[in-house]
């Protein structure tokens, strides 16, 4: 007998005699287009004087929203009851799935019994029920169920899964979102370890909803005992904020929050903290950040960032919040508004600084309010060169200290050419104008300070060159590259009654090679002819593989002491700089990079990056030489920093990394290891860390913590911190 597929105006609708069949063995006519329900199986018999409809193997019943699978279907048009058995499952619209032996429902499938259930929620996890009572397709009343997100062992199938919970009552309500447990254990690999009366968790469809996080628990010898209880308030769609009591044994509590909102053309999210010590005194921090759209053209933003003190952040733990590591020097507020039209852009910046070093001066910290600036590029003109101009304004105010009043300039003109053999070159012309007003500026060599106005003019020349050569061998491109440039400019230009604010810290590497001013800000230019000239080499193959090196310096016609000594550029030539980068493939970078004492080629500063390796074995080191210059407020450096990590398997991962100080004492910086387990439905992360970093109330650090996550219900976090 052929499969015959009914189609029918609602299963209640039968008892107004719609039935409709498809099958020409039953002869019927063709039912309407818009026939709700449709009905198939192999064997099909109906009994009118009962009204009750039997269809046996392989019947599917398919809903407006949902769908019926089942051996064997019986409905009773008088009760619209529907009984399915045998290998029954129903597929309801937001993708949890129901199987069971035995259901019991009404015409629209939402009300019902169901025996020996097996429900696979949308998130692949799933519940296990000996039986179970449906409500209005919302409430799903399960009894003596167990509850688990795990998958189970392939080889060993009929082995527990790692973690299940078992509950003599589950309610999963669609319309709350939830997951209730009542009278339930938590069972690891088939043990108990836990039993609750009451546990609720949100059902996978929930994205965001009240209630408390997972606590973190640690201790240390400065603070305590110490835990965490974050409380997560879903405020509305666009908003919601998140505050988290912390109880410190020996320094009191600790109120923290956050609270986020996105509006229809912007952003805001605001931290904060505050707690009163052992010693009475009141201590905390904000940090906050706004982005707001107001067209196509503008938009404005904010970030203010204050503490209470200079150790209070790092000393109750806020840093990764605030992306404050442990040798960060300052905290920055900034407001700011900014336009991009066409080929101009402009901007309006204030600044505020914290400083958080044992030295610094709150009164010679700077306030900037304003910063203006101005920058655009011309339409290209009929010889195809482009004008372009950079303004700014600036007020820079001391409570302590020289003030700071500057109107800037830079107007120029750009032309670039390709000759007929191949040669790029580049001509362009600048006049750069700087008017000063000063308030106490300290001159070195004078013993008074200087107040008034003060300015410059600087005009300038340059003309690039390159010439590339390319060679095709295969499937490889090989390019050689000789760059030179000369520089046009007076001598001089940095006048001591000229402040430095902006152009204090100097670096001469390849990134500045060929520059035209090397300075970092506004207040220091550049001054005297110059040539600047290297060599760039790269190989690159047709799969991505590539290796290119540059080689460069620079000469100058006349020394320049506007470079302090060991920056490279004091003398008439400069040291050698250079960069290798090697990169073959996705499992192998190599970045070098140098700079070379122009008389003994002795090195200056060394860089090498070094990233390697499998996912079973991957290495990450970093290795940093700096030489001190004269003037600069930081300390020359050498340092190396280590990391390998290694996937072992499929779940288990681990890492070890470290920074050592290789100037000086030689001494270590920090030491980390750290071991992680992770499957589709557990995660336990273990990490051990040394710190020997020293500031006033924060001393070098030991600490152990653990992650352990039961995905789906949350995680708990526990740690122990010892200082010494």
């Amino acid at each position: 007998m052929g499969r015959h597929i009914w189609r029918i105006a609602g299963l209640c609708g039968l008892l107004a005699g719609g039935v409709y069949f498809s099958s020409p063995a039953f002869g019927a006519d063709e039912p309407p287009e818009d026939i709700p329900i449709s009905f198939s199986a192999d064997e099909v018999s109906y009994d009118s004087e009962l009204g009750i409809i039997s269809a046996r193997g392989d019947v599917e019943i398919h809903g407006d929203d949902r769908m019926l699978v089942a051996d064997t279907v019986t409905y009773n048009q008088k009760s619209d009851l529907l009984t399915a058995s045998g290998n029954v499952s129903v597929v309801e619209p937001g993708g949890d799935v129901l199987f069971g032996e035995y259901m019991e429902l009404t015409g629209d499938m939402k009300d019902g019994i169901i025996e020996d259930l097996r429900l696979v929620l949308s998130d692949r996890s799933r519940i296990a029920a000996n039986g179970a009572r449906r409500s209005n397709a919302n409430l799903l009343e399960m009894r003596k169920a167990v509850y688990s997100p795990c998958d189970r062992c392939p080889d060993h199938p009929s082995r527990p899964p790692l973690w299940q919970v078992k509950a003599v009552k589950v309610v999963h309500d669609k319309s709350k979102r939830t997951v209730e447990y009542t009278d339930a254990w938590l069972e690891v690999a088939g043990i108990p370890v836990a039993y609750t009366p009451y546990l609720s968790h949100p059902d996978p469809t929930v994205k965001r909803q009240s209630g408390f996080l997972t606590p973190s628990l640690g201790g240390s010898s400065d603070l305590g005992f110490v835990t965490r209880v974050p409380y997560y308030i879903n405020i509305s769609p666009t908003t919601d904020a998140t505050v988290t009591p912390i109880y410190t044994a020996n320094e009191g509590p600790v109120l923290a929050g956050e609270f986020r909102h996105l509006f229809k053309a912007g952003e805001f999210d605001g931290k904060a903290s505050v707690t009163e010590d052992s010693k009475n005194e009141l201590r905390g921090h904000v940090a906050t950040k706004g982005r707001f759209d107001v067209d196509d053209t503008w938009r404005w933003g904010f970030d203010v960032n204050r503490s209470s003190d200079d150790t209070y952040m790092r000393r109750y733990n806020f840093t990764s919040e605030n992306t404050l590591s442990a040798s960060s020097n300052f905290l920055t507020t900034h407001a700011f508004t900014e336009g991009f039209r066409k080929r101009n852009y402009i901007s309006a910046n204030a600044y505020a600084f914290q400083g958080l070093r044992v030295d610094d001066d709150v009164g010679t910290t700077p306030y900037v309010l304003p910063m203006l600036d101005y920058n655009h590029v011309g339409e290209p003109d009929r010889l195809g060169g482009r004008t372009n101009l950079d303004a700014n304004m600036l007020a820079l105010t001391r409570t302590d200290g020289a003030d700071t009043r500057r109107l800037s300039f830079n107007g120029g003109w750009l032309l670039p050419y390709v000759g007929p053999e191949g040669g790029v070159y580049s001509l362009s012309t600048s006049l750069k104008g700087d008017l000063y007003h000063i308030n106490e500026l300290e001159r070195a060599g004078r013993s008074q300070t200087y107040s008034g106005f003060s300015g410059r003019m600087v005009p300038q020349a340059e003309l690039d060159w390159r010439y590339p050569f390319v060679r095709e061998e295969g499937s490889v491109y090989q390019l050689v590259e000789p760059i030179a440039s000369l520089v046009v400019s007076p001598y001089g230009g940095n006048p001591d009654n000229i402040p430095n604010e902006d152009s204090q810290e100097f670096e001469f590497d390849d990134t500045n090679l060929f520059s035209s001013n090397r300075f970092t800000g506004l207040d220091r230019v550049e001054g005297g002819p110059r040539i600047n000239y290297g060599l760039k080499w790269g190989v690159f193959g047709s799969q991505g593989g590539n290796t290119t090196a540059l080689l460069g310096q620079s000469y100058r016609f006349k020394a320049d002491d506007t470079f302090p000594d060991g920056s490279g550029l004091e003398r008439n030539f400069s040291d050698i700089v250079g960069k290798v980068r090697v990169s073959p493939g996705s499992h192998f970078n190599l970045l070098y990079r140098t700079r070379l004492n122009k008389d003994n080629l002795e090195a200056r500063r060394n860089e090498i990056l070094l990233d390697g390796g499998a996912p079973a074995l991957r290495a990450n080191i970093k290795y940093a030489y700096f030489d001190r210059q004269e003037d600069s407020e930081f300390s020359g450096r050498e340092e190396i920093t280590m990391a390998l990590n290694s996937q072992f398997d499929r779940f288990w991962r681990g890492g070890v990394s470290g920074v050592r100080d290789l100037s000086g004492s030689g001494e270590m910086r920090s030491l980390g290891l750290n071991l992680i387990y992770e499957d589709e439905c557990f995660s336990l992360s273990t990490n051990l860390t040394r710190t020997y970093y020293e500031d006033r109330d924060i001393e070098p650090t030991d600490a152990i913590f653990f992650r352990l996550m039961f995905k789906t219900l949350g995680e708990v976090k526990t740690g122990l911190t010892q200082l010494q």
